[in-house]
């Protein structure tokens, strides 16, 4: 399994680079070329919901993209370190306020990105969050001396 990890300052600026590296690295895993571009517009839209969220909360750790070739399939996992309300946790409730993205804008995003990847896992907690998007992959023709 290899794994490449792109950190880079929440600002717009870095996630173009962020969807150039993650389509470069994609079509070195084997995802279809058909897909490339599906993949670029989900990295750019998961980097620029993370980046939002940092500014807001005033956050200055950096995004944190891992691109993950496995057997199968490729990964890409955009980590966010904002601070996300808990389901069902009373502190996160009506909370202070602190670091809480617009919920209609989090919505559209993540909307977005679940209409251009199959496979999307969204994990969220006090300490951050993180989407996880995975692709099939084909592996590369063998050659035969």
């Amino acid at each position: 399994m290899a794994t490449v990890e792109l950190r880079f300052s929440a600002l717009p600026e870095h996630v173009r680079t962020a969807r150039l590296v993650a389509a470069a690295v994609a079509r070195r895993a084997g995802v279809d070329e058909a897909v490339l571009d599906e993949v670029r517009l989900a990295v750019g839209e998961a980097c620029s919901r993370a980046v939002g969220l940092h500014q807001i909360g005033g956050i200055s750790a950096p995004v944190k993209v891992l691109l993950i070739e496995e057997e199968k399939q490729f990964s890409i996992e955009v980590g966010d370190e904002a601070p996300h309300a808990v389901p069902g946790d009373p502190a996160s409730a009506g909370g202070s306020g602190g670091g809480e993205a617009e919920p209609e804008e989090d919505e559209m995003g993540l909307a977005v990105i679940s209409g251009l990847v199959d496979d999307v896992e969204v994990s969220a907690g006090e300490h951050g969050g993180s989407i996880r998007m995975r692709w099939p992959t084909t592996p590369p023709p063998t050659l035969i001396d």
